[in-house]
């Protein structure tokens, strides 16, 4: 950890956001927790894997 994010930190202890942003960022957390768990428990889709076929180049 740098002296940058010692300095943001501070500032914040200081100046708490305020409600509705706090909410913002716990909503944000949960959305991609919730995405994760999907993901853990069901798998992939195999519709959104990538194909890597397509950018090897091939032997002449």
């Amino acid at each position: 950890m740098n002296l940058f994010w010692l300095v943001r930190l501070r500032r914040w202890a200081q100046h708490p956001p305020s409600k509705r942003m706090m909410m913002l960022i716990a909503g944000i957390i949960a959305v991609a927790l919730g995405l994760a768990a999907v993901e853990h428990f069901f798998g992939w889709p195999e519709a959104l894997t990538v194909d890597g076929r397509g950018m090897r180049l091939r032997a002449p």
